[in-house]
């Protein structure tokens, strides 16, 4: 699937249908530049998941993993940019517990990951800035 989300509130619409079909044990490959939407995504998504529109969603990029209890199970938001080894991706547990819903930006450093993925979202901002397109793969 694929489709031009034309502002902050197609976003936020699509984390809830995202977070809608996801179920344990998924992992979710963020990928995309620098600014893409990867975390606003997520955001949306672990809202969505928490029941809590109002819910703080921090970027993970300086703690590398945020985990969060929801009515759906745990969820783990990671963010690996600053990760400076692929072997350090063990340490931070993500593949740990098999009914954690798994989100994971920059998982390109850590192949594994990326091997792992149950569902992969790309995100890219077209030509002209405006909004950005969104692939979503199972």
């Amino acid at each position: 699937m694929s489709r031009l989300l034309a502002d902050d509130a197609a976003t936020e619409a699509l984390g809830v249908e995202l977070a809608n079909a996801l179920k344990p044990g998924d992992l979710v490959v963020l990928e995309g530049d620098l600014g893409a939407g990867k975390t606003a995504l997520a955001r949306a998504i672990i809202r969505a998941l928490a029941g809590d529109p109002m819910l703080d969603v921090p970027s993970p990029t300086f703690a590398l993993v945020q985990p969060y209890d929801t009515p759906r199970g745990p969820v783990l938001h990671a963010d690996l940019y600053r990760l400076g080894d692929a072997r350090e991706v063990d340490e931070l547990g993500l593949l740990d517990n098999p009914e954690a819903i798994v989100l994971v930006e920059w998982a390109a450093r850590a192949p594994e990951i990326v091997a792992a993925a149950t569902v992969t979202v790309s995100l890219a901002i077209p030509p002209g800035g405006v909004g950005r397109v969104v692939t979503v793969s199972r």
